[in-house]
């Protein structure tokens, strides 16, 4: 065996020994390119399938599997075939598979969601596959003597697990913030290429890369024409602006997918999602007309709320907590935020903004956060009901967005949870989702549900309900009760919010 700086040495005929340095490269590659993989896929499915606990679960489930297939088959296959003929086309074919991904997937959602998880499940299968079969390979070129096995498999055990642990670190707080999910994959796709090309040309001059590097460029292509592009990509969410039809003002915000604000920029009081007319009437007939307020948002998406507070009550000051900076800079790029005065945002999770505000220090608190459809668990439960309470002023209100469909399972439990910490509590809805009996049966969608410990005017809600053509009422009391049943409480310790959530109904709207 010569000198270890060589990446490929002989030591016997038609055995090929890797250097160190050279196997240690492409262990830790290859398994810092499968989290990168799962992450990315995470984010390219989160339109399509929403980012809920499910999703996160899948994914994960599906890379572990391929890992597991991988790193099984790659070592059967090694002790029968000749590892150089395997390290080269693994890379390679993996790339290619990765390239292509954006594209194929985003093209599957749209022209046939049918089999959208069977081809999501196969692009992370097949490269997770292969490239965790690249260990094994390496494994059995470096396993020289058995005096040292021990010694090789510990060693590139460690090497893969910390590719791993770099590749989901660099992913999550590098690549993502910087580049669009369709330039990562594109990018590592290159790479794996570029890898395999080098490893059959150290090895037996192979003439495949060509060929997949063409698949590359052709997967770069494909990206630029197929659906499902965003205007930004942010650290969580594929984010589009999409304005009025007829040439009016009007900017819908849509993140994966989904609606989640309308912002008129030249009139902040034009409201165009019922629920955020149900919280505009809430407000306005809980608090004298015209007076400032302390607001307190948890959630922004197109700060439509903190607008209307601003134009409708000047000298309010609302604080914003919101997650994620990307949606921050689309409102001060597109949506016209530099114009609104007295709005503060915080880029901060919604719960550690809340812990940072002074006890009795808010008039109001608006909760409208979401993660897809759903509202982020650690957002609904006991203890954060309880941090809001306590910045509230004596007669202080919260008002939150909620979205549910089904039995409303989990509208009911945040019912319940709010019940625990506020003395008066009610839901606005569409009277078939709150405890209406119409023919057509309930439609599910979203709902708005208030909570104070001083008793709120519900006649003058219902009035200010009605003249913006809401369709909705009111329920609270015994028939509210009666509506929650005997919905669990939901506690830091034991909030299953994406379990309770129901999926679409047919009639559901899709505004978050």
């Amino acid at each position: 065996m010569t000198g270890s700086s060589s990446p490929v040495a002989e030591s016997t005929p038609g055995r090929a020994v890797l250097g160190p340095r050279a196997a240690a490269v492409l262990v830790f590659g290859s398994s810092a390119a499968v989290l990168v993989v799962e992450i990315v896929a995470l984010r390219l499915l989160a339109p399509y399938l929403g980012l809920t606990l499910e999703t996160s679960t899948m994914v994960i489930g599906i890379a572990l599997t391929a890992i597991a297939f991988g790193s099984w088959l790659g070592g059967h296959i090694a002790d029968q075939v000749d590892p150089r003929r395997l390290i080269g086309p693994a890379l390679g074919v993996s790339g290619a598979v990765v390239a292509l991904t954006p594209s194929v997937l985003r093209s599957t959602a749209e022209w046939a969601p049918a089999v959208l998880l069977v081809i999501a499940s196969l692009t992370i299968l097949v490269p997770g596959s292969l490239l965790s079969a690249v260990t094994p390979f390496v494994t059995k070129l470096r396993l020289t003597n058995l005096a040292e096995t021990g010694t090789v498999v510990g060693r590139l055990s460690g090497i893969g697990t910390v590719g791993a642990i770099v590749g989901t670190v660099l992913t999550g707080f590098v690549l993502v913030s910087r580049l669009p999910v369709s330039g990562i994959l594109l990018g590592l796709g290159a790479l794996l290429v570029a890898g395999s090309a080098w490893v059959e040309w150290r090895t037996r001059g192979w003439s495949g890369a060509p060929a997949l590097t063409l698949m590359v460029v052709a997967g770069g292509l494909a990206v630029t024409v197929a659906p499902g592009g965003c205007d930004v990509e942010t650290k969580y969410h594929c984010a589009r602006v999409v304005t009025d039809s007829d040439g009016g003002d009007g900017r819908t915000l849509v993140l994966d997918g989904l609606r989640h604000s309308y912002v008129d920029v030249d009139d902040p009081a034009h409201l165009k999602f019922a629920y955020v007319r149900a919280i505009a009437s809430v407000v306005d007939a809980a608090f004298p007309h015209g007076e400032p307020l302390a607001a307190h948002h948890v959630g922004g998406g197109g700060l439509t709320l903190p607008r209307y507070l601003a134009a409708t009550r000047p000298g309010t000051h609302s604080l914003v907590s919101e997650i994620d900076g990307g949606v921050v800079g689309i409102n001060r790029e597109q949506l016209g935020l530099r114009s609104q005065a007295g709005i503060h945002v915080r880029v901060e999770d919604g719960r550690l903004g809340l812990r940072r505000l002074d006890t009795g220090s808010r008039d109001l608190v608006v909760g409208d956060a979401f993660g897809g459809v759903s509202v982020p668990w650690h957002l609904t439960t006991v203890e954060a009901m309880t941090d809001v309470r306590r910045v509230l002023d004596e007669e202080g209100l919260y008002v939150a967005n909620l979205i549910d469909h089904g039995g409303m399972d989990f509208a009911r439990a945040e019912v319940a949870t709010l019940s625990e910490i506020f003395e008066h509590v009610a839901v606005l809805g569409e009277p078939a989702d709150i405890g209406g009996r119409p023919a057509a049966g309930p439609r599910g969608g979203n709902l708005v549900v208030l909570a104070s410990d001083q008793p709120v005017d519900l006649r003058a809600i219902q009035r200010a309900l009605d003249s913006r053509q809401t369709g909705w009422k009111i329920t609270t009391g015994e028939d509210l009760t009666s509506w929650t049943g005997a919905a669990r409480i939901l506690t830091d310790d034991h909030a299953p919010v994406d379990q309770l959530l129901q999926p679409y109904g047919p009639h559901s709207s899709r505004s978050g």
